[in-house]
């Protein structure tokens, strides 16, 4: 059965409104001359937040991650976390095993498959965290997040999200909204305009693409990045958010107009030359890094990735801007946004080190705000951060990041944390295809509605 959380928007709206009145009420404190430049961390976070079990046997534990990536603030910070707790605790090693979002998701699967997972791994949240969780995968975490306050570290409600039967078996590292970033320098070069609706996206990527520059960049060779761009141009004609529950309420089907209308609209975009050449052959990293050296004109992607784009040199004297995503046929609220729990770290039930991976990982998660704060990778996280961001030098362009949240007016979530696998497989495939080959509108609904029915 297909797990769809019960408070749903409701409870991530609480998160991201937290997130936003906690960085946004620093930006209060800024007007005011505000000269804090680091977080207030609670009192575990400030001392060792794990206890010693005064055991000298050796343990080494696996974590994987996906946080492979040199440019992003986060491949930083896991491993600054990792050398403290190791000098601290001697007798433990802490393996990395970083790998892009999609290699990360296929050797999970085929870990689960022969019940070997990591010590430590990586799932998101909802649907696609269902089959772990009934395969009886993971450790539940409702003991270790009490201890040292953790659990009150977290926005109101984002646990919801990786909580089944009232068990939480995994952690977020972020709470997002997918937004568009462009290069300020390049859209002059090209005299276009930063587009208000989508139609003017369209006339921007012809612009863009008549001076020779890349309009959009994008990683499609991890298909969930053309879905999120996807689901972002469905929420709009579709008026509102909640297509996909009404297809699983029976309400709708993929044949409705608001889903043909969304193909037709995304496929305008790939018609138009949005897309460096070859987009199916860049994963993530290689997508994100074309806007990041200044190669691409825009990058549509969730908040989390401010933080790389605001230490990558493309950011430099503010040359980087945000834009909300537009209305579609005059259809849609810039401020219903694709909504995104992070993905999130989940303590194998068969470690052979569970007490003390159970440790670190507390200890990872009470430090992992502060550490990333500091790296300038503060922007979309799951935990409360209490800090000055305009003192901390942080930029125009990550403050107004961090404003958008505070218009967050409801959303959806990514097709594939809301559909069951099988479903969500195809529909990845699917609007992977549309960069390859146009096709017609109800021929890609009949591929989406068969799937469904078949996957019920």
């Amino acid at each position: 059965m297909n797990f769809i959380n019960k408070k749903m928007l409701g409870t991530v709206m609480a998160g991201l409104l937290a997130v936003s009145l906690s960085a946004c009420g620093s930006s209060g404190n800024n007007n005011n001359g505000g000269n804090a430049s680091a977080p207030a961390s609670s009192p575990a976070a400030s001392s060792s937040a794990s206890k010693d079990t005064g055991s000298n046997e050796k343990v080494t534990i696996t974590f994987q991650n996906i946080y492979p990536d040199q440019t992003d603030p986060k491949y930083k910070m896991i491993r600054n976390v990792v050398a403290k707790y190791e000098s601290e605790h001697p007798n433990v090693k802490i393996e990395l095993d970083s790998l892009n979002t999609d290699q990360q998701k296929l050797k999970l699967k085929t870990q689960a498959a022969s019940k070997e997972v990591p010590d430590i791994t990586i799932v998101n949240p909802s649907a696609q965290m269902q089959p772990f969780v009934d395969a009886d995968l993971f450790a539940p975490l409702n003991e270790m997040v009490e201890k040292n306050g953790l659990k009150d570290t977290f926005q109101s409600g984002i646990l919801d999200y990786y909580t089944f039967d009232g068990n939480l078996y995994a952690l977020p590292d972020g709470n997002n909204i997918a937004l568009v970033y462009y290069n300020k320098s390049l859209f002059e070069q090209a005299g276009a305009k930063v587009p208000t609706t989508f139609e003017e996206m369209v006339e921007a990527v012809k612009t863009l693409k008549a001076k020779n520059i890349t309009p959009i960049a994008i990683g499609e060779k991890d298909s969930w990045t053309g879905s999120f761009l996807f689901m972002n141009v469905l929420l709009r004609t579709n008026g509102g958010p909640g297509f996909l529950k009404e297809v699983l309420d029976g309400k709708k089907t993929f044949d409705d107009p608001a889903f043909t209308e969304a193909v037709d609209a995304f496929q305008s975009l790939v018609q138009a030359g949005a897309f460096q050449e070859g987009a199916t052959s860049f994963d993530y990293n290689a997508g994100e890094n074309l806007f990041k050296t200044g190669k691409a004109a825009m990058y549509f992607m969730g908040s989390w990735a401010t933080g790389g784009i605001e230490t990558s040199d493309v950011s430099k004297d503010g040359n980087v801007g945000v834009f909300k995503f537009p209305t579609v046929g005059g259809k849609g609220d810039p401020n219903q946004f694709m909504l995104a729990p992070g993905s999130a770290f989940a303590v194998s039930k068969n470690s052979e080190h569970l007490e003390e991976t159970l440790d670190f990982l507390n200890y990872f998660m009470l430090n992992y705000p502060k550490e990333l704060f500091t790296l300038k990778g503060g922007v979309g996280l799951a935990q409360v951060v209490d800090g000055d961001f305009k003192a901390a030098g942080y930029s125009d362009m990550a403050v107004e990041v961090m404003n958008m949240f505070k218009d967050v007016k409801g959303g959806d979530l990514a097709f594939d944390n809301t559909m069951n696998p099988g479903t969500a497989q195809v529909h990845l495939s699917s609007i992977q295809n549309l960069f390859v080959t146009k096709k017609d509108a109800a021929e890609v609904a009949k591929e989406h509605q068969t799937a469904f029915e078949e996957n019920k």
